[in-house]
């Protein structure tokens, strides 16, 4: 569901009570369209989250961990400019609109006070952040709204900040349940529907609950509600806005799964009983526990856009080069004729006549006529050495492409694998150690910019029915780490046959290997690579002592003599005891 303005002033007055008089210690934007403020008060520290996402737009005090972009983003720098150091003096939300002001104590340049203003307006695809002065114009805006993009609302820097367009509804909480019935009456259409149509402030679910409460399940339109019906309606109108004076209660709806499915400021008994009803201690924590897995894989994604677009177009080139030098050794092998036609213009020269364009000769070889083109300018003696030389020439480039279309399999394979590692990324440390591997390779460009240091995350660890540890590469530089120099000679190492994956070990200690842990490991092969999907995938699995690398081989791409190949389908089962699989 989109955040109402109900719960988004309820979760406001919330952040008002906790961080009032709080000064902004640090300030973030993990994505393009989040902030993160790092406040600190005598009650300790805080991270406030102000997210303009489209979809899941919302404030709130979050225990969430970020990982933050290695180089700012430049409205991060001008929050950092204006608001760092500043004491929240206010949190107010707009009645009756999603739209919520926090309001800043700073000190500018000169060392004079000014009051600065966040507006976080988290209107679904309109969602924005815009900073305003203590003179009520805006300074600048997280996405800029031109004046071809809006001529009604523009938002660029220097211009008067103004409120969006209101709706022409009353706010739900602050109109009378008769005067609320009356609108309704004016639209044919559901219950549910009319009351949305006729107030403003509360979310289609809310509404839906109301006509459930009060008429029952079932299909009722506004205007041919009974008397009855309608006492039975604005009582309910009633309860809900005493409840919401009161401060409401923040309740989340999950399935059988525990999947976060909706939430409110009160309980929707709508969805009983094939959905429970759990309350949530504040509204801060109701958000986050329904935005959290949604906002932590969006985050991901956005991170990961860029380089997974980068790696798609360098793919995309060396699939091209390999067309073309295929195309070039399909010329070359056709090549011969190049030959017979010097050998037989050397074997006929007494019956060349120097300046003609062409001559047909016997081919000897097969007692065929053939024509052969002249250059008039060459004598029958260059013009066969002319043919000679072409051959050669031919037999030597097909020579250098029997190499150059080895080359390039083997980066197709490798920038496949890196596809692969981008694509199952968990953060911006692994999407760093990708960069850094592919800055490495010439891949991409080096900028010399001061980059944080993270610590390299360690391998997948898991253990085996047996208790043997099984050990799985991230990417392709954990995976070169892990086989060359973690493994020892009688340790067993997986992959996956012909298709991106990550290194598998499993640690023998010098003891026998069980066959129960040979399976898991190969599923665990199979669950960390391109075929995690697929049945009966086949695996190479060999000792780590038959295992080497040559120095013109890529990250993570190994060669082996001897090894078996096991045909593996992934058990769910086995993959969540040993933990690769969460519940």
């Amino acid at each position: 569901m989109a955040l109402d303005a109900a719960i988004l002033a309820l979760t406001a007055r919330e952040i008002n009570d906790r961080l009032i008089g709080a000064r902004v210690d640090k300030i973030f934007q993990p994505t393009r369209d989040e902030a993160v403020l790092m406040m600190r008060s005598r009650q300790g520290a805080a991270r406030l989250l102000i997210s303009a996402r489209s979809g899941a737009s919302r404030i709130g005090i979050t225990n969430e961990s970020f990982e933050n972009p290695q180089v700012p983003p430049s409205f991060c720098m001008l929050l950092r400019k204006y608001l760092t150091a500043g004491r929240l003096e206010e949190v107010q939300a707009e009645r009756g609109e999603r739209l919520v002001y926090f309001v800043f104590a700073c000190t500018n340049e000169m060392g004079d006070p000014v009051r600065i203003t966040l507006a976080a307006e988290l209107m679904g695809r309109y969602a924005n952040l815009v900073v305003i002065g203590g003179d009520g114009r805006i300074i600048d805006a997280l996405k800029r709204v031109d004046l071809d993009a809006s001529a009604v609302r523009p938002l660029l820097p220097g211009l008067p900040y103004t409120l969006p367009p209101r709706q022409g509804k009353p706010d739900f909480f602050e109109v009378t349940p008769a005067e609320l019935l009356g609108r309704m009456e004016n639209f044919d259409a559901p219950v549910a529907d009319a009351l949305l149509k006729s107030a403003s402030g509360i979310a289609p679910s809310v509404c839906r609950e109301l006509s459930f409460r009060a008429l029952g399940e079932g299909r009722f339109f506004a205007k041919e509600l009974t008397d009855p019906q309608k006492r039975a309606l604005a009582e309910e109108v009633e309860k809900l806005q005493r409840e919401y004076a009161e401060g409401g209660r923040p309740t989340a709806v999950v399935d059988e799964t525990g999947k976060p499915v909706e939430y409110s400021f009160t309980p929707l008994t709508q969805y009983q009983p094939r959905c429970q009803l759990i309350r949530r201690e504040s509204y801060c924590a109701l958000l986050e526990a329904h935005y959290a897995a949604k906002d932590q894989a969006e985050r991901l994604r956005q991170k990961s856009r860029n380089l997974g677009k980068t790696v798609q177009n360098l793919y995309e080139r060396a699939k091209r080069k390999q067309t073309a030098r295929l195309e070039e050794q399909a010329a070359t092998e056709k090549a011969d004729h190049l030959r017979v036609w010097g050998e037989l213009l050397q074997a006929n020269l007494y019956a060349i006549h120097r300046g003609e364009k062409q001559v047909t000769v016997e081919n000897y070889y097969d007692g065929s006529t053939v024509t052969i083109p002249l250059d008039v300018r060459l004598s029958p003696s260059a013009n066969a050495q002319k043919y000679f030389k072409e051959y050669k020439k031919k037999q030597t480039a097909a020579k250098m492409l029997k190499k150059l279309l080895a080359d390039g399999q083997r980066e197709i394979d490798y920038l496949a694998s890196v596809q692969y590692e981008v694509s199952q990324a968990t953060g911006e440390a692994a999407l760093a150690e990708i960069r850094a591997e592919l800055k490495a390779g010439g891949y991409l460009k080096n900028d010399h910019r001061k980059e944080k240091r993270s610590k390299p995350a360690d391998f997948l660890r898991y253990t085996s029915s047996d208790g043997f540890e099984i050990l799985v590469g991230r990417n392709n530089a954990q995976n070169d780490k892990l086989t060359l120099h973690t493994a020892r000679g009688k340790d067993l190492w997986f992959h996956v046959k012909d298709a991106p994956g990550s290194h598998t070990v499993v640690l023998s200690h010098g003891q026998p290997i069980p066959l129960a842990t040979q399976n898991e490991a190969a599923m665990l092969a199979v669950f960390h690579s391109s075929q995690g999907a697929s049945a009966k995938v086949p695996v190479d699995y060999t000792e780590v002592k038959n295992i080497r690398k040559t120095g013109d081989l890529k990250p993570g791409m190994v060669l082996f003599e001897k090894h078996e190949t096991a045909y593996v389908t992934p058990d769910e089962t086995v993959l969540r005891r040993l933990g690769a699989l969460k519940d």
